[in-house]
């Protein structure tokens, strides 16, 4: 099992925004946009249905991994901490699912 957690991937995506663009994927997916950003989750994301749908386990997870990293980035280029997101599931985690859910309303 690993120690690393989303919190160590965001406190490096935070380094990568002062590095520079032609060294840093990170930076230069920044730089590219929001739109180029959440073109890029979604393509991710569409990736690790594929590979869930194709029972595809190995490809799944690295997926995966792609969706979370890209996530990240995302949720940066909209000034969205990632606590801010945590501080939500974890209220969340108080209820049942389903309970939870239907208190959002429609």
């Amino acid at each position: 099992m690993t120690n690393f957690a989303l919190s160590d991937l965001d406190r490096i995506i935070g380094e990568r925004v002062g590095s520079d663009a032609s060294k840093s994927y990170t930076k230069s997916l920044l730089e590219s946009g929001a739109a180029r950003v959440a073109k890029k989750f979604g393509e991710e994301a569409i990736e690790a249905v594929i590979a869930s749908t194709e029972k595809d386990s190995e490809a799944l997870a690295a997926e995966a991994a792609d969706v979370l990293y890209h996530l990240l980035v995302m949720l940066r280029s909209a000034d969205v901490p990632l606590s801010r997101v945590m501080a939500i599931l974890e209220s969340r985690t108080s209820q049942s699912g389903h309970a939870e859910k239907a208190s959002r309303g429609s």
